[in-house]
C-alpha cells in the first residue's frame, strides 16, 4: 500500500509541445507495472487545449468543473460539463480542452500500452478551435 500525500506532488504546467494556452496538471496515479492504469486531473484555462492524439487502449475523461470542448477528427464539436464522462475508444483521434471565455478541468484517465498511454499528434489551430 502507498498513500500519497495532498500536495506531496506538486502542479505543474503542461508542456507546450502538447498543448496549447495555460494548461496545469495535477497527477492523481501512474500505477507500476503490472498495471497500466494512468490519471490526471488537469486544468485548461480560457482557449486552451490539447493537441490532437490517441490512445492505445480508449481513454475517459470526467469533466469535474467549468465548460469545455472535445472533438473527435471529422465530427462536430461538442461541448462538455461538469459532470459529464467522455469515453475515447482506442485509436480515435480527438482534442479536449476549455471553451473560449471559460475554465474547465476534468480527470482524465487512462491505459498505457508497452508504457505508452497517449500518442501526441498535431497541434488544433485557432479556426479549427473556434469551429470556423
Amino acid at each position: 500500500m502507498q498513500i500519497i500525500r495532498r500536495g506531496s506532488v506538486p502542479t505543474k504546467r503542461a508542456p507546450a509541445s502538447y498543448f496549447t494556452g495555460t494548461v496545469w496538471q495535477d497527477p492523481i496515479v501512474e500505477a507500476p507495472e503490472p498495471a497500466r492504469l494512468r490519471a490526471t486531473l488537469v486544468t485548461f484555462e480560457p482557449g486552451a487545449r490539447t493537441v490532437w492524439h490517441t490512445h492505445p487502449l480508449g481513454q475517459t475523461l470526467y469533466v469535474t468543473s467549468g465548460t469545455g470542448r472535445f472533438q473527435t477528427f471529422g465530427e462536430p464539436i461538442q461541448t462538455i460539463g461538469a459532470g459529464d464522462v467522455v469515453w475515447i475508444p482506442p485509436g480515435e483521434k480527438h482534442w479536449h480542452g476549455a471553451g473560449p471565455d471559460t475554465l474547465m478541468s476534468h480527470l482524465a484517465m487512462q491505459e498505457a500500452q508497452d508504457g505508452a498511454a497517449v500518442e501526441w499528434l498535431e497541434p488544433v489551430g485557432d479556426a479549427d478551435y473556434l469551429g470556423a
